[in-house]
């Protein structure tokens, strides 16, 4: 007998599953059925064998989910678009219908990000008083701070796969087929009530003021423009940039909201090394402090490489955790600024495993600096006296 966990878990898929029929969102119905056929598989073979059969039974059965979610491509209207000399798809789908952790960001940008999702929730209410939920929003920042990886899980709290369309590749040879490569991935997007994200929108949003751009390339950010305007509410228009700079004024004032992503402050990188620290974490319970000092000013995602890169290398090289975080972390103090070397010395004396003239020497922070902040070195023999 399934128990009341299991039972909530089968009533919740089958509502997201009737949820996204009613809106008449083909596409992403037939992705959550292949979902399901392989998620109750072994649990529940004969749902499984029921759902897989229904998948079949439709009409796009030989252009199934798993085609979507490799970018294959068809040239089926109810396909994904393609480019129609490369045969290349113009989407690339993120599938995290299974489930996904919340981004790690700062309160206030995360409350914001749940006003988009809780909005389109709860779009009905809105819409008994006339209100309208955000149709489109701009997520501004540099590379690694979590734009990307934001979109997704809106995506995923709708229900919804991420379709994301590359401005930097669907830019044809041809500048005349770029815009008919916009207005399919447009157009096949407003039909599935979708969630697209036009990455790097900076690609081909530049300032129509930009001498070096070609007249046709100056007419795709009007293409664009116009994309945005007719965007409807049915669906959630994402765009990212890291240089906004570069992005024409007129653009800005199309979208909704703007998000705004900075670099991880501390309490974002202590919570993203806890996270990445996964199984491990136990281990290295003591020195998240001194790890979240060493990984000071990296993005989100070289804050994911390095800690993955010390757990590889504590497990292979049989390593003491506390020994390996120190490494890490003299290795990795000269490119550190000035007040990250002086926390980062700071961690490195309340730890206890170096002494204070050992850590000036690595760090370039005097010792009565780190005296101060971190209290007397528990380590005697700082190094022969003066005239001595």
């Amino acid at each position: 007998m399934e128990t009341i966990d299991e039972i909530a878990e089968i009533e919740k898929d089958l509502v997201n599953l009737a949820r996204l029929s009613s809106q008449g969102a083909d596409e992403d119905v037939r992705l959550l059925l292949a979902k399901l056929v392989r998620k109750y598989r072994v649990a529940r073979p004969e749902l499984a064998s029921q759902l897989d059969m229904t998948l079949k039974a439709s009409r796009t059965r030989s252009n199934g989910p798993a085609v979507l979610r490799r970018g294959m491509a068809n040239s089926e209207p109810s396909t994904m678009p393609v480019d129609a000399d490369s045969r290349q798809s113009l989407i690339r789908i993120f599938d995290d219908l299974d489930g996904m952790s919340a981004p790690l960001l700062p309160d206030a940008l995360f409350v914001r990000i749940q006003s988009l999702v809780r909005e389109r929730q709860e779009r009905d209410r809105l819409a008994a008083h006339g209100i309208k939920p955000t149709r489109s929003a701009i997520l501004v920042g540099p590379p690694g701070v979590g734009k990307t990886l934001s979109a997704r899980w809106i995506a995923n709290q709708l229900g919804k796969p991420l379709w994301v369309l590359d401005l930097t590749t669907v830019m044809s040879s041809l500048l005349g087929k770029t815009g008919s490569n916009l207005r399919a991935v447009f157009d096949h997007a407003k039909q599935n009530q979708a969630v697209l994200l036009l990455d790097e929108i900076d690609a081909i949003a530049k300032r129509r003021s930009d001498e070096s751009d070609v007249g046709e390339l100056k007419r795709l950010v009007t293409a664009i423009l116009q994309e945005v305007d007719a965007w409807p509410d049915s669906g959630l228009l994402l765009a990212a940039t890291n240089h906004p700079e570069l992005i024409d004024p007129a653009l800005w004032r199309r979208f909704d909201a703007v998000l705004m992503f900075d670099a991880p402050q501390a309490a974002v990188l202590a919570a993203a090394v806890r996270r990445f620290l996964g199984a491990d974490l136990n281990a290295f319970e003591g020195w998240v402090d001194l790890l979240t000092s060493s990984v000071h000013g990296m993005s989100l995602s070289d804050v994911e490489r390095s800690i993955n890169a010390l757990r590889r290398h504590t497990v292979l090289e049989n390593s003491d955790p506390a020994q390996a975080v120190i490494d890490m972390a003299i290795k990795g103090a000269p490119n550190l600024d000035k007040p990250s070397r002086q926390q980062l010395a700071v961690e490195l004396a309340r730890s206890g495993s170096l002494s204070h003239n050992k850590i000036m020497t690595l760090t370039g922070v005097s010792r009565d600096t780190i005296r101060k902040y971190a209290g007397p070195s528990p380590i005697k023999g700082r190094g022969p006296k003066k005239g001595v």
